[in-house]
């Protein structure tokens, strides 16, 4: 190859620095995709077949990394959890310590909603096992997922706006930033799983 490996890509940057972005929670999307393409077709293994095997394990490395890379920073949420990474926080069962995850554990204002919804699964769970449908339970809890899945839109438009906040802001801004986006972020997951939970018995 003519051109320096670490001048198109240094294997130990950053998933920001493989684009060549600074750390910041909005992206340009279009932008990041035509990227994406026109560093996939310089890293591509087929363009390192005669070069030397040094040079194609560095290519097949350096197109994982940048497939990561993508994949990562093109959904919001991914984005928001590994940039909040790189800043120190620790996110998911990490952040809540001691073995017991915040995104198991109901947020306080959901605690009376949480119990009344995991009543209804189980009693819905026992009529399928009996064989004994019915629609009004199936019904309250449709309603309840509905709930939950405007409850998860409030979370990413939240985490948008506190996004916003860390880019423009100062240091003081961006701390209580990240630390209000790693809570909204436990409470997106613990809202998920509810979802998710309530989609698994409807499905049954």
């Amino acid at each position: 190859m003519s051109e320096s490996l670490d001048s198109i890509l240094k294997l130990d940057s950053d998933y920001f620095q493989v684009f060549g972005l600074p750390r910041a929670f909005a992206l340009g999307t279009p932008t990041l995709e035509g990227d994406f393409h026109r560093l996939s077709r310089r890293l591509h293994p087929d363009r390192f077949a005669r070069a030397s095997a040094e040079e194609q394990q560095w290519s097949l490395a350096a197109t994982a990394l940048l497939n990561d890379a993508y994949r990562t920073l093109r959904d919001p949420i991914q984005r928001t959890e590994y940039l909040l990474k790189l800043e120190g926080l620790q996110i998911g069962e990490e952040h809540a310590g001691k073995g017991k995850a915040a995104d198991r554990q109901p947020p306080p204002d959901l605690l009376e909603e949480v119990f009344e919804l995991n009543m209804q699964l189980e009693e819905m769970r026992m009529n399928q096992k009996m064989g004994e449908p019915d629609p009004s339970l199936q019904a309250d809890l449709a309603a309840a997922r509905s709930r939950f899945e405007s409850l998860l839109a409030a979370v990413d438009s939240d985490l948008a706006t506190r996004g916003a906040e860390w880019d423009t802001g100062d240091v003081t801004t961006r701390d209580k930033a990240s630390k209000a986006m790693a809570a909204l972020l436990d409470r997106r997951r613990y809202l998920r799983n509810l979802v998710r939970g309530v989609n698994e018995v409807l499905a049954a």
